[in-house]
């Protein structure tokens, strides 16, 4: 059973930083894509960052270009989220995804909050 672990949410002032990690049970390799989404209250889920394995390519939602980076550790197994000049807008609980390439499955993390504020 595939399982997604995140860590290092918190509470952190806007302006400030943070970076989320998630180790993924087994290789990162048998994943792709790879990324980060986050769901605010009374929003709908949204994608954040993505890694595209076979390709090394990344892709950020409008609002975090820029300002986070997506980057896959192959001898940890995590996928990280580096987030600097966090706003409030970011706050939400972000999610950490991999699509299994064979067999074809979705997986998901727990989520861990992150909350900007002053």
């Amino acid at each position: 059973q595939v399982q997604l672990v995140e860590s290092g949410g918190g509470l952190v002032q806007p302006g400030g930083s943070l970076r989320l990690s998630c180790e993924v049970s087994g290789s990162i390799f048998s994943f792709n894509p790879l990324g980060w989404y986050r769901q605010a209250p009374g929003k709908q889920r949204e994608l954040v960052a993505s890694f595209i394995i076979t390709h090394g390519s990344t892709d950020y939602a409008d609002s975090v270009k820029g300002r986070f980076t997506i980057s896959t550790n192959s001898a940890k197994n995590t996928v990280d989220l580096q987030m600097n000049s966090l706003k409030p807008e970011d706050t939400a609980v972000y999610y950490c995804y991999a699509a299994q390439r064979w067999p074809r499955a979705d997986y998901w993390g727990q989520g861990t909050q992150v909350t900007v504020s002053s």
